[in-house]
């Protein structure tokens, strides 16, 4: 079954522009969703796998809604929220 973020071979998600200059973070949050991404693999909370399937489990629209690091910051908070029964 495809995901929604399985699109490859679509159209109509128009032209992916390259800035020359953009810098890697837009907003000092961006930095801190990056950096406890890190921290969260490193420690091994979770590994690379789970957190792209956490990203990709993202509901259809809020996955489109969402920018970049805000799919990173779901992903995040998906793997590390406590779940029922978890003391």
């Amino acid at each position: 079954m495809a995901r929604v973020n399985d699109v490859g071979g679509q159209s109509g998600f128009g032209r992916v522009t390259v800035e020359p200059d953009e810098p890697p973070f837009h907003a000092d949050w961006e930095a801190r969703v990056y950096a406890l991404n890190v921290a969260m693999l490193r420690r091994g909370v979770y590994n690379l796998d789970q957190f792209r399937d956490a990203i990709e489990r993202m509901p259809p629209a809020e996955y489109l809604a969402a920018s970049y690091y805000e799919r990173w910051l779901h992903a995040v908070e998906a793997l590390t929220a406590p779940r029922s029964g978890d003391g």
